[in-house]
């Protein structure tokens, strides 16, 4: 807040006339302007369609100025200098009087020691003000703030003796850190409801600042919250993917910068459909106790000109808003496809889409950890894979022998079956070339059989329907052989192979 606070400071010294503020909080930027004022020995006056012209820290209000007309005039009649804020002013830019008469005070105020300010959550500029307007984005609450804001709930409620504060060092960085991306009001609300709920404030409250994070993603449009329900454990395999996000799950904090460590860009999962992509990007979301959005690359794309570019823009900023968080970007390639052809197809809409999407993948500050998967290597881009886009890209082949095993028993457990009862090897022989959402659906077709039988599961029903099961690995061949050859040189494999006891080298006798 401090470097906006001091880039507004100097922008009134310079004699901008009119500056435009994009926030929805209106006391923090009032606060922030009345301290500029201060310093600067400047009046501030606070105008609304409600009460119209008032001088802050008092509550005489002037009802004669709530028409803007005869609130621009006010500003202009002024003859001390003075700080003119108008909340949510923008509406009235549709009338041409009003418009022009902007840009009469415009001109006006740049002989004064007056300045204009418009605060509105919504940025609107017509084409006749944009020489005359500055914008400035104020930024949500940061970890310093919001460490403030938390200080005073605890000091509110450290000597009620049924309110617990267990928050050590740790913990209190991630309650905070978890609340980046709401407002002030909002993360006071939310630091409240968790008093509320369990009478105490600890790490388990993190879940709590979460949920009023989906509310935001709710609103948006643009993006899907997911909750995080999958566990690593409910994943079969995988093990080189899964040791390589945990020890990048605490990289998010500050004894990770303290260490020199840069925060995790990304990962790009590639490989065979039902194998676990998708699955990983949700369990990630729980271990590392991060708010997972889902970006539908395809939803981005509207039939008005522009509006995907602006949606595309949308998505990222409220991503970052709500950083730290994990940004999912499912099957790639269908939303990125003919990225090639874009400038014949739809007049370069995609490619410019894309062209900003991979400039943020590249340069982006903020914490935002972005997993994509995809299916078919062919159909993505090029410059996606070029080095520094994502930290790593990984190969998830169809699971071995082991993990296959691994995989029927985390189904069998999920639906109070118990694996031992059940011969592992034998199963996971008999489905050999399957994929784990194959497999799954082998023990849920077994337990339909079971059922209309009125009867327990057994390892037949599960033979019986592997059997009848053509897995995908035999009827796209092709392609599965294609995507091993490229991942082969290009990508890291998802899984530590276990089966192999024989390799193609040479066994020498000494």
């Amino acid at each position: 807040m401090a470097e906006t606070q001091a880039r507004i400071d100097v922008l009134i010294r310079a004699r901008y006339s009119i500056l435009y503020v994009v926030s929805w909080e209106e006391d923090r930027v009032e606060k922030s302007l009345a301290e500029i004022a201060k310093r600067r020995d400047k009046k501030l006056y606070t105008w609304s369609i409600t009460r119209g012209m008032i001088e802050a820290g008092g509550d005489q209000a002037d009802p004669t100025t709530t028409d803007p007309l005869r609130a621009l005039d006010y500003v202009m009649e002024e003859s001390e200098p003075a700080l003119f804020v108008l909340r949510d002013f923008d509406p009235f830019f549709d009338d041409p009087v009003v418009e022009r008469k902007l840009r009469d005070v415009a001109r006006g105020l740049r002989a004064s020691y007056k300045t204009l300010i418009i605060v509105s959550p919504v940025l609107k500029i017509p084409d006749h003000l944009a020489k005359d307007i500055t914008v400035i984005d104020y930024p949500l609450p940061e970890a310093e703030d919001l460490s403030k804001l938390l200080d005073g709930i605890v000091r509110q409620v450290e000597d009620n003796p049924s309110i617990r504060i267990e928050l050590d060092d740790d913990g209190r960085e991630q309650v905070v850190k978890a609340a980046l991306g709401l407002t002030a009001a909002e993360a006071e609300n939310v630091f409240a409801k968790a008093l509320v709920l369990n009478s105490a404030l600890d790490v388990s409250d993190i879940e709590v600042v979460l949920a009023e994070k989906e509310q935001i993603i709710r609103k948006s449009g643009i993006l899907e919250f997911y909750s995080a329900s999958e566990r690593f454990a409910e994943i079969g395999g995988l093990d080189a993917l899964k040791s390589w996000l945990r020890k990048r799950g605490n990289a998010f904090s500050e004894r990770a910068r303290e260490f020199g460590l840069p925060e995790p860009k990304g990962v790009l999962l590639i490989g065979v459909q039902g194998c676990g992509k998708s699955l990983s990007a949700k369990a990630v979301s729980g271990f590392w106790h991060l708010p997972l959005l889902r970006l539908d690359v395809g939803s981005v794309f509207a039939g008005v000109v522009g509006s995907s570019e602006q949606n595309m823009r949308r998505a990222i900023g409220l991503a970052e808003s709500i950083a730290p968080c994990i940004l999912w970007l499912d099957e790639l390639e269908k939303g990125f496809a003919g990225t090639q052809s874009s400038s014949f197809s739809d007049a370069g809409t995609t490619a410019r889409v894309f062209g900003s999407f991979i400039t943020w993948l590249q340069e982006k500050t903020k914490p935002v950890f972005v997993i994509a998967t995809a299916n078919d290597i062919t159909a993505l881009p090029p410059e996606l894979m070029r080095k520094g886009r994502f930290d790593e890209i990984f190969f998830i082949d169809l699971p071995s022998l082991e993990e296959r095993k691994e995989i029927f028993r985390i189904h069998l457990a999920k639906r109070d079956r118990d694996p031992a009862a059940f011969d592992l090897d034998e199963l996971s022989a008999v489905a050999e070339n399957f994929a784990g959402a194959e497999i799954e659906q082998v023990v849920v077709s077994g337990l339909y059989d079971a059922f209309d039988e009125d009867r327990g599961l057994t390892g037949e029903d599960l033979i019986r329907n592997v059997k009848n099961t053509v897995p995908l690995s035999a009827t796209r061949k092709e392609d599965l052989d294609a995507l091993r050859d490229w991942a082969r040189t290009r990508a890291r494999h998802a899984s530590i192979d276990s089966d192999a006891d024989e390799t193609d080298e040479r066994k020498i006798e000494f």
